[in-house]
């Protein structure tokens, strides 16, 4: 069977999202891509942060607010209805902000969505995480858990961040190849990718950076997470980038 691919400007819209999210977006490969996307996307208000780090070199044109107060992210909304918030930045890395900070744009009107980048990977393709990861804000209505579709076949050392976190999941050594029935363990996992979901959130995984090299390996992955959790494969932007 044919992969079916979702465009990434169609990712909000696959989703299914309310009217209302959020989302907090977790795992490797792709979290900022799809932060950016469904700030792009979703209708109303949209406030973009994280609650770790990320590079501070990437808005796509969203007005950076740093060190904001609620009332100054709400004045920056009514003006243009989007807003990327960092509680700082130093150079190349933006600092985030508290999940409370999260769950109180959300739960008090500020925004219609919020979108969280609540993990980090080192630019890694998968991970797993350790004891205080992910950052997950309690009101979150969706949890995306991400992964690069070219950490399949690959070493789990060389592909996974925190390595070690995969293979005290899934067995073996962190030098074995990332198999999709282990990316699925890990994705499918309670102390994997679904760890921190509040109880009311719906969780979905998103395969980011397909392209033809990877299609066995990943409708393979796609078998083992399907019918248990719903799953969208993304291109690649150019089928020779990995």
């Amino acid at each position: 069977m044919a992969l079916s691919l979702t465009p990434i400007g169609d990712l909000a819209a696959a989703l299914q999202l309310g009217e209302r999210e959020l989302v907090s977006i977790v795992g490797g490969g792709g979290k900022t891509t799809t932060l950016f996307a469904l700030g792009q996307q979703l209708s109303g208000s949209v406030v973009l942060t994280t609650t770790t780090k990320m590079g501070s070199e990437r808005d796509e044109g969203v007005p950076v607010l740093v060190g904001a107060d609620d009332g100054t992210i709400e004045r920056q909304l009514s003006e243009s209805s989007r807003a990327l918030v960092w509680s700082d930045r130093t150079g190349h890395r933006a600092e985030g902000v508290s999940p409370q900070d999260c769950d109180r744009w959300f739960s008090s009107g500020l925004a219609d969505h919020v979108i969280v980048e609540a993990d980090g990977s080192r630019r890694k393709p998968f991970k797993a995480p350790y004891a205080y990861e992910p950052v997950i804000p309690e009101h979150t209505t969706t949890l995306l858990a991400c992964i690069g579709a070219h950490a399949l076949g690959e070493p789990i050392a060389t592909s996974c961040h925190r390595a070690d976190a995969v293979v005290d999941i899934v067995g073996g050594s962190i030098d074995d190849l990332l198999t999709p029935d282990a990316a699925a363990q890990v994705l499918l996992s309670e102390a994997g990718s679904r760890k921190g979901r509040p109880e009311q959130a719906e969780f979905a995984v998103l395969i980011h950076r397909v392209d033809p090299d990877d299609a066995e390996l990943v409708q393979a992955l796609v078998e083992a997470i399907r019918p248990t959790v719903r799953v969208l494969c993304i291109g690649a932007v150019a089928s020779s980038t990995r």
